[in-house]
Formats: structure tokens, C-alpha cells, sequence
């Protein structure tokens, strides 16, 4: 079996990503209150190409921070607002014709964009969300038979509404588990709140004030190759490989209680996407190297999405936060 390659001494490649990362988190917490987790995770999906999913009520600054992340790698950034109308074409772009040439040309959708925020994504009809598919996996789309690449880095931020949910369309599993993680945004603290109005009084949320470029789209290509060298032992694979074993074969492992309401577990895509987002989430704690407790913290953000639970937790109002908490409990920590 092929070992996990050996840990290596951080170099001035790796200095400078940490000093990358350290500018980048700077930048978004100038702009947006708090949310600390929701800066983790959209850098965590910027570093590793991965997309991230948002769930939350309007109002969080899920815009804001989405902005932010674009403008702060001086990255060209797109919103698209998720309606029942929406076609694919007006995500992935078509021919127009061009009746100067007498010809057609092609237009590009706005999914050709370094961050690409989906607003509503639920809103949009199932053929529409499917036009994501290929951009987020392949990182290139089809028009009229000819492929499109899409600029590197790429990042998909989509949000959806867990309240309102008249007029939307579910998900499906093949598009959910295109997200390397989700991230459920909470309200602030009242502190948080407060500081939120002392800054929109002193003129620092005026639309007309971006936020400064502090690193290139460059720089960012260079620290995802560091964060692909990161050093993951064997021993922590197996730790996360075990985590999502546990999912797919819960009446083994877990309390009858818990393992009932699972209907399918993970796939082996949430390992890669666990495994990828624990290198990730060492470089932005200043490591050259996983630690067991990177794992178990994006356990939640990197499975929930990817757990179908039953009938049974459905009218119980279970999440699947309840069988996440009874994995991580089940396998030893390394």
C-alpha cells in the first residue's frame, strides 16, 4: 500500500501562503461582523477549489462576504439571482446573432467568474441547476458544441432559505455533493449587532467602498498548490475514512436509536472532500500538517449535506448534525 507522504519542514513558499491566508482574513473581518465560521469556510473553499453551500435566513451578509472574498484577490465576481424562470443559458451563456457579421456569436453566462455567488439556489428548476453541474465538476461549459474553460481559481457560492420554502425546487444529491461544504449561517450577537449599526453610521458599509485587492488571483494558485502538499498521515486518512464508513453503515456502528434514521450514508467523495478541507483548514491555523481535531471540526460542515436521513427523522425533526455527533463518537480519535 502506498504510505501517506512524510511531513516536510515549512519552507518560504509555505511562509508566504500563511501570509496570503493572514491578509485574506483580515480583509474579510474589516468588512463583515463576526462570522467567523462563514469566513473559515468560503477560504477553506477558495484554497482547495472547492464551492460551499450557505443556508440561512435573508439579512446575514452572505452577499457581503461573497463580495468581499471576489474583491479582495481582485477576482471577477457574479451574482445571479435563483428564479423558477431562470434558464440555463443565462448561466452558462449561448449564441447571439450578430447581425453585423450575419453570423452568430457566442456570449458567455456569468458563471465564467472567479466567485460566483448563486443567490436562492433552490429557487432556480432543476434543468437550471443541472447547467451548474459541469462548470462546478469540469470547470468548463458547452456551447454549441464547443468547450469553454472557466477562469482559475473558481468558486461557487450558493445560498438557499430553509424558511421559505413555497416556489422552490430541493437539491438534488449529485448537485449537493458538488459542494465541498455547508455552512449554516447564524444570527449575530448582540454585540456583533451593535457593531454592525456603528459601522453602516460611520460611512464602512457604503457601496461605493470595495474592498481593497490584498492578494492576486497568482498568489491564490500558489497557495492551493501549498495547501495540496499539506502533510495528512495515514493514520489520519483512516481517521476520516472510518467517519464516513460509520454513515453508510450505521446499524453496525451506531446506537440503534441514531442508526434508523439514516436511509444513505456519505460516499467516498466526502473523504476526498474531508481530507482536502482538513489541508485547507491547517494552513489557515498557520500548520503544515492535519491534526486530528481538523477533521472532527469540519465533520458537520463537510457531512451534513451529504447524509439522506429517513421518513422517521424527517417527522422528528432530526438533522443530521444527531448521527454526525454519534460518528465522531464511535471511531477513536488517532
Amino acid at each position: 500500500m502506498t504510505a501517506a507522504p512524510a511531513p516536510r519542514p515549512i519552507d518560504d513558499e509555505a511562509r508566504a501562503a500563511q501570509q496570503v491566508v493572514a491578509r485574506l482574513s483580515e480583509a474579510f473581518s474589516a468588512k463583515v461582523v463576526g462570522q467567523e465560521h462563514l469566513r473559515e469556510s468560503l477560504l477553506i473553499g477558495l484554497l482547495t477549489s472547492g464551492h460551499v453551500l450557505l443556508e440561512s435566513v435573508p439579512g446575514l451578509a452572505k452577499t457581503t462576504a461573497a463580495r468581499v472574498i471576489a474583491e479582495s484577490i481582485d477576482g471577477r465576481f457574479r451574482r445571479i439571482q435563483c428564479t423558477p424562470d431562470l434558464l440555463p443559458s443565462d448561466i452558462i451563456g449561448t449564441q447571439v446573432y450578430d447581425a453585423a457579421t450575419t453570423s452568430f456569436v457566442t456570449q458567455l453566462g456569468p458563471v465564467h467568474a472567479n466567485v460566483v455567488l448563486l443567490d436562492e439556489i433552490n429557487r432556480s428548476s432543476a434543468k437550471t441547476q443541472s447547467a451548474m453541474l459541469e462548470a462546478m465538476e469540469e470547470r468548463q461549459t458547452t456551447i454549441a458544441g464547443t468547450v469553454y474553460p472557466i477562469p482559475e481559481p473558481f468558486l461557487v457560492i450558493a445560498t438557499q432559505n430553509p424558511v421559505d420554502q413555497e416556489g422552490t425546487y430541493a437539491l438534488s444529491e449529485a448537485q449537493t455533493d458538488r459542494f465541498l461544504i455547508k455552512e449554516i449561517v447564524t444570527y449575530p450577537s448582540p454585540e456583533e449587532e451593535v457593531e454592525v449599526l456603528i459601522r453602516r453610521d460611520t460611512g464602512l458599509y457604503d457601496r461605493d467602498h470595495h474592498t481593497r485587492p490584498v492578494a492576486s488571483l497568482d498568489d491564490i494558485r500558489r497557495v492551493q498548490r501549498v495547501v495540496r502538499d499539506v502533510y495528512l498521515s495515514r493514520d489520519l486518512m483512516l481517521y476520516a475514512s472510518r467517519l464516513v464508513g460509520v454513515t453508510r453503515d450505521a446499524e453496525k456502528y451506531l446506537p440503534n436509536h441514531v442508526a434508523r434514521l439514516v436511509e444513505y450514508g456519505a460516499s467516498p467523495r466526502a473523504t476526498i472532500a474531508l481530507c482536502t478541507a482538513a489541508r485547507a483548514l491547517a494552513v489557515l491555523s498557520g500548520r503544515h500538517h492535519v491534526l486530528p481535531g481538523d477533521i472532527a471540526d469540519l465533520a458537520h460542515r463537510v457531512l451534513q449535506h451529504r447524509l439522506i436521513l429517513g421518513f422517521e427523522a424527517a417527522s422528528a425533526g432530526v438533522s443530521p448534525g444527531r448521527v454526525i455527533d454519534a460518528a465522531l463518537n464511535a471511531v477513536r480519535v488517532p
